[in-house]
């Protein structure tokens, strides 16, 4: 997907050279990696797609999604879908200037209680990415009858720390009267589009989880041997490899196509659809990964659980597969019978 094979290049060296297992247990451990943030940002990574105009790093939504991939494929410990893809694509958006500091959103839940009082945000907003790192954070909320941007400073909120499985900050943030710029959003930038981009990016750095799953689980049973054969002949064993193998392809394909939409412009299909298949591989891959590789997959000194424990994460976050499926079965019962092969075959762009 990446325009640009030396940036791929550069993305996946720095990664493998300071994302190692040792520097995710920590961060699991601490909530923070400071070598790898600093690295990230001298790169320009979390801002790839944003205007270079507003402070951005330049690029497209594909270049983007594709360092997403590639995180995903180290377990990487940093915001840097909020940072650029969400967050910060909603500064843009409202013509807000970005900086060189993490950020993140509140992704908006039934038990949200923000609301905000004359320029003052109050109340709670929960499991937000990385809150305790955030110089910012950004919310969506109603003011004047309409859907506004509010940003505020993450030192003006109290953090209440929580972790989801994988060991990544998903914190309950409570503002008493916190000061926050408050924006206007273009047509179509919208709670709906924040949703259907979050899931994107969920969907992104779960195939690049799923593709080093596989390269894992292959590499284990070709160099374990029983019996004098390596445990990747085994019938039982290469099942499990098929397994994980094609639920990796599948969502790279699907992941593509969905990116290809978003580019376009609507592609809430597209998105729904790989959003389902995404927990549809996560459940199948890991069980199936963990099979082949026995005890060792559950040890925390081996890194398949780095990988398993994320995706079933991320598979929860901007929507269930049950929610999504209802948004899929939504669309179908709209265009009717006549019109299920063209939205199959066109996607968004018959809707």
């Amino acid at each position: 997907m990446m325009t640009d094979p030396l940036l791929r290049e550069t993305v996946e060296r720095c990664f493998d050279e300071l994302c190692t297992h040792d520097v995710v247990q920590a961060a699991e451990r601490s909530g923070w990696a400071d070598e790898l943030w600093d690295a990230a940002r001298q790169m320009g990574l979390p801002w790839i797609s944003l205007p270079v105009s507003g402070g951005g790093s330049g690029g497209t939504l594909a270049d983007a999604i594709e360092v997403l991939r590639i995180a995903g494929r180290h377990a990487v410990p940093l915001p840097l879908a909020e940072t650029g893809l969400l967050a910060g694509w909603l500064l843009s958006e409202a013509g807000l200037a970005l900086d060189d500091e993490p950020m993140t959103l509140v992704p908006g839940r039934p038990d949200d209680t923000l609301v905000l009082d004359g320029g003052l945000l109050r109340g709670e907003a929960h499991r937000v990415a990385w809150g305790r790192r955030a110089s910012r954070i950004a919310v969506l909320t109603d003011h004047r009858g309409e859907t506004v941007l509010a940003v505020a400073r993450g030192d003006e909120a109290e953090i209440r720390p929580v972790q989801n499985v994988a060991g990544e900050p998903r914190d309950t943030v409570v503002f008493h009267g916190a000061p926050a710029e408050i924006a206007s959003l273009p047509s179509g930038v919208d709670r709906a589009a924040v949703r259907a981009r979050g899931a994107l990016t969920r969907v992104a750095l779960m195939a690049g989880a799923l593709e080093r799953m596989c390269e894992t689980t292959v590499g284990y049973t070709r160099e374990r041997h029983q019996f004098g054969k390596p445990i990747a002949r085994f019938q039982a064993v290469e099942e499990h490899l098929v397994c994980v193998a094609q639920e990796a392809a599948l969502l790279l394909m699907t992941l593509e196509a969905a990116t290809a939409a978003a580019q376009r412009g609507d592609a809430r299909f597209e998105i729904a659809a790989a959003k389902v298949l995404a927990d549809r591989a996560a459940t199948r891959a890991t069980r199936a990964a963990h099979q082949a590789h026995g005890a060792i997959g559950l040890t925390q000194e081996y890194p398949l659980h780095q990988l398993s424990r994320r995706l079933w994460s991320w598979r929860q976050e901007y929507g269930t597969a049950a929610q999504w499926r209802q948004d899929l079965g939504l669309e179908v019962s709209h265009v009717g019978g006549d019109g299920l092969y063209p939205l199959i075959a066109g996607g968004s762009t018959r809707l």
